[in-house]
């Protein structure tokens, strides 16, 4: 992470995530764990196999998550229903879903992340590959654009599921028929729902606009 910083430019910080088909008490221990890199990470997550582990199996470690100063984000409503996401949102107080796709079936959910302003992190090829998608048009990335969602684009694990960024922005876009604009709004989101500062926040920002504008 410091090579990086020095030699390119990238900045990093990391996101650890509590396996969900584990324990409790087994995150507990690998928060404690943790908190010795504590300097290196932004953000306490929650992954692995959603079904039959809902988010408020982790309710009382998110506590302490909180209070140890870390944005909490969770895997939810990928393969498991939009009734996840509500856990994730309401009681571990999840500042962003990672997937996030079957809140396209709950229109309060929807109307609930607009007014949040809660980000959605969807990883299409991610969806196509595990199936919870058949073909990508059936990624609801459209439909949270249209209903004014902070919705990214992601690449999850690339070599996975083959795809790095630029694969998702381009195979979406085709799939969807998306327009120059709702390319620009993925990519000015993305921005939006990072842990960055505002300062940065503003900088990339207006990098964005300037490079959209350039084809104007």
């Amino acid at each position: 992470m410091g090579d990086a910083k020095t030699e390119w430019g990238i900045s990093t910080k990391l996101i650890m995530c509590f396996l969900r088909h584990l324990s409790e008490k087994s995150a507990e221990e690998t928060l404690e764990s943790a908190l010795l890199h504590k300097e290196k990470i932004i953000a306490v997550g929650l992954d692995s196999s959603e079904n039959g582990h809902p988010p408020g199996k982790f309710f009382h470690v998110f506590n302490r998550v909180r209070e140890e100063g870390f944005f909490v984000v969770a895997h939810a409503g990928e393969e498991g229903p939009a009734e996840y996401v509500w856990e994730a949102i309401d009681l571990l107080e999840a500042e962003r879903i990672d997937h996030g796709v079957s809140s396209v079936d709950d229109p309060d959910l929807m109307e609930e992340l607009r007014e949040r302003e809660i980000p959605l992190t969807v990883c299409p090829l991610s969806n196509l590959k595990l199936r919870v998608v058949e073909d990508l048009k059936n990624v609801p990335v459209r439909s949270f654009l249209e209903k004014g969602i902070l919705v990214t684009l992601n690449s999850d694990d690339p070599s996975y599921f083959g795809g790095y960024i630029n694969d998702n922005y381009l195979q979406t876009a085709e799939a969807l028929q998306l327009s120059r604009n709702d390319i620009y709004t993925l990519a000015k989101n993305s921005f939006l729902a990072s842990f960055i500062t505002e300062k940065e926040r503003n900088f990339f920002l207006e990098k964005l606009l300037n490079f959209e504008n350039s084809f104007v």
